[in-house]
């Protein structure tokens, strides 16, 4: 390690005289193309911002180095004229050194100039995406793209040449803020939108002739391909990422960061770490330390996955000094992450107790819900598998209800949506209102100057008036019935899951409302499709609707006419049976496991066996019948759904018996589910699956 920071040094030092040199050499060109706008702004200059990428490249990895060299850059007397486009630069340098003071006085200032509203989005965007606040780096993004869109439109290009760009776009900052969006919109699964994102960028790029943003925008796009479940399109976009990246050190580090992420997602862990390991090679050798730490996270979470402890701690201590040396939280997040699950595996409980307690303080600020939600379910697996119940129950817990509270914002947008759209059609119904009653008065103040005048003409009128206002009632009540029946329309929408079509949360409250609020009865089966996460991550989110979709329809034909199938969230359903017996509804859980697993599901990329895990329970709760409310029903039936879960998956675990006197007793159990088991206080029922 000694060695390797002595090379660094003097690589930090020799990279650093020859960008002094190189900018300070090609002064003297750029003051042929400064110039100011209308307005006495300086002009965007492209031949600058060519200086400025270089130097923010050395910024990801060397963010003092960076500062300094540009420090010189604006001491030049020929870079007077664009303060602000030096001003920026710097702000995104100190962005990537983590300086949070720093960045938000150089946003002030920079908020000074005039039309600068995109480049401070621009800023505040790339800070919280660095912070792993990615709802708040997306909405500071489209901001800053809507100001920067409208001076970086291309133009058309010929048959075999690319479409031109606008002397004054500033395409690099376009290209960051829509990488912000690519990751936020990748995240929450709306995969068409990121790549339509994605392809933008890559416009960008290629018009720009920037090769580096090139075949970063190709791995996206790999990325996205595969998510969609395009494997012609994964492989053409990473073998032309790649292309684009030779004689790039650099950037073909970053192409095999892309590429040991698709064989993970692919489940190939030889070839991930193959592509690691030689990205690793290839970050050392361009002296890039920040890739250098992510390629050791990436190789971390590989030796989590070969179940290899050792090597997965070592590697991620490895890649923790320097990130938090740089700043980059979300990086950080990762490492820590990996090195609690490396850390459980090696069964150093009390260890991975104390960087688990650091990452959820970390944590704290994070808005990622969907990679919170997988971290989440990785750690609970891990517990899990090391026979740590009580941890697991509780990641399993709070992903769960992380999951609720994505559905749930997901769900409030689409209701949103819905809303302004009936809200519009309100309001156009009451302005045509307002315009046919505006109408009718003018014509009654005519009428009445007629009346003066002729007396026959104010009959003929005065009747005319009488069918108006017929009509005028006439239709009011017909827009009245339209508006009704838009209400009911969006109440049966939003009580609807729009991928299956089942019942959703807001049904099962409103079924629930009817119930006596302090004694729920009925039975509760809580089901979760087994090993779901595989399926996404080897086929795709496609073809995980595509299970989604069918394990609901085999749900739907295993009950029976009068019972309720909710989507709970995710992968998890929950069946609400009135009035059947414990003994049926052992019988129904049966029906259930044979229903879904008996038969593999037909995909585009071939039969998938799928099975699921349930638990079940008839509540009051037998032998001593203590009420209960719907919550707390719902919590016993996924207790014994984690007991299913933890004993093999493909199974059914009923709560027959709880020994249980009164309600404190009862809480005693639920706070030590496994331990009442244990003790038989709670004796369960178990109704296995079909065989492989």
């Amino acid at each position: 390690m000694t060695a390797l920071r002595l090379y660094s040094a003097k690589r930090w030092i020799y990279t650093g005289l020859w960008l002094i040199c190189t900018l300070a050499g090609s002064a003297h060109a750029l003051e042929g193309d400064a110039g100011t706008n209308a307005g006495g702004t300086a002009a965007f200059n492209p031949a600058l911002d060519n200086q400025l990428a270089r130097l923010q490249r050395i910024a990801y990895d060397k963010p003092a180095l960076a500062l300094q060299i540009l420090q010189k850059l604006r001491l030049d007397p020929a870079h007077a004229a664009h303060s602000q486009q030096l001003l920026l630069a710097e702000g995104r340098m100190q962005a990537a050194a983590g300086n949070d003071t720093a960045v938000e006085a150089i946003a002030i200032n920079l908020s000074q100039y005039p039309n600068s509203q995109a480049q401070v989005s621009l800023l505040r965007a790339l800070h919280a995406d660095q912070g792993g606040r990615s709802l708040q780096a997306a909405e500071h993004a489209e901001k800053a793209l809507a100001g920067l869109e409208p001076a970086c439109r291309l133009g058309q290009g010929g048959a075999n040449r690319m479409p031109s760009m606008p002397k004054d776009c500033d395409f690099r900052s376009a290209w960051a803020a829509l990488r912000v969006l690519v990751r936020k919109q990748q995240n929450e699964g709306v995969l068409t939108l990121a790549e339509a994102s994605a392809r933008q960028a890559l416009a960008l790029a290629e018009a720009g002739k920037d090769n580096y943003l090139r075949a970063l925008s190709m791995g996206h796009l790999a990325m996205l391909g595969h998510y969609l479940g395009q494997a012609d399109e994964t492989n053409r976009w990473l073998a032309q990422g790649q292309k684009a990246a030779e004689g790039d050190v650099l950037a073909m580090a970053h192409m095999k960061s892309f590429e040991s992420a698709l064989a993970s997602r692919s489940g190939r862990p030889a070839d991930q770490l193959r592509a690691l390991e030689e990205g690793l090679a290839l970050a050392t050798q361009a002296d890039a330390p920040r890739l250098m730490a992510q390629m050791q996270i990436g190789l971390s979470d590989v030796y989590v996955q070969l179940q290899q402890p050792q090597k997965a701690a070592t590697a991620a201590e490895l890649a923790l000094p320097q990130l938090h040396a740089l700043g980059d939280q979300r990086l950080e997040r990762a490492a820590r992450h990996n090195l609690a699950l490396a850390l459980i595996q090696a069964r150093q409980f009390e260890r991975a107790r104390r960087e688990l307690t650091l990452l959820a303080e970390m944590r704290q600020d994070w808005s990622d819900h969907a990679v919170l939600i997988e971290e989440l379910r990785e750690e609970g697996e891990a517990w899990a598998a090391a026979g740590q119940a009580k941890e697991a129950l509780a990641n399993f817990h709070a992903e769960r209800s992380l999951s609720a509270e994505l559905v749930a914002l997901n769900r409030e947008a689409s209701l949103k949506q819905l809303k302004v759209k009936y809200d519009s059609e309100r309001k156009q119904a009451d302005l045509d209102l307002l315009i046919r009653d505006k109408t009718l008065v003018d014509k009654q103040l005519a009428n009445r100057q007629l009346a003066q005048q002729v007396g026959l003409a104010v009959a003929a009128l005065l009747a005319l008036s009488i069918g108006l206002a017929a009509v005028m009632v006439k239709r009011v009540r017909e827009a009245n019935r339209l508006l009704k029946a838009n209400e009911a329309l969006l109440r049966a929408q939003s009580e609807r899951d729009p991928l299956t079509d089942l019942a959703n949360r807001r049904h099962f409250l409103a079924v629930m409302a009817q119930q006596a609020p302090a004694e729920f009865n009925g039975a509760l089966l809580m089901i979760d499709i087994d090993h779901f996460k595989h399926v996404n991550d080897q086929h795709g989110h496609g073809i995980g609707d595509v299970v989604i979709c069918e394990v609901a329809r085999r749900l739907s034909h295993a009950v029976r006419a009068e019972d309720l199938v909710v989507r709970w969230g995710g992968e998890e359903f929950l069946v609400f049976a009135p009035g059947v017996s414990l003994a049926d509804l052992s019988h129904l859980a049966e029906r259930i496991l044979r229903g879904v697993g008996g038969q593999p599901i037909n995909t585009d990329s071939g039969p998938l066996r799928v099975t699921v895990s349930i638990g079940f329970a008839h509540f009051p709760l037998p032998p001593s019948k203590l009420a209960l409310q719907w919550e707390q029903a719902v919590n016993w039936a996924d207790m014994a759904l984690y007991t299913a879960k933890s004993r093999g998956r493909n199974r059914a675990m009923g709560i027959a018996t709880v020994d249980a006197r009164d309600s404190d007793a009862l809480m005693q159990i639920e706070a030590d589910f496994d331990a009442a088991c244990s003790s038989e206080r709670v004796s369960l029922l178990q109704v296995l699956g079909p065989p492989a």
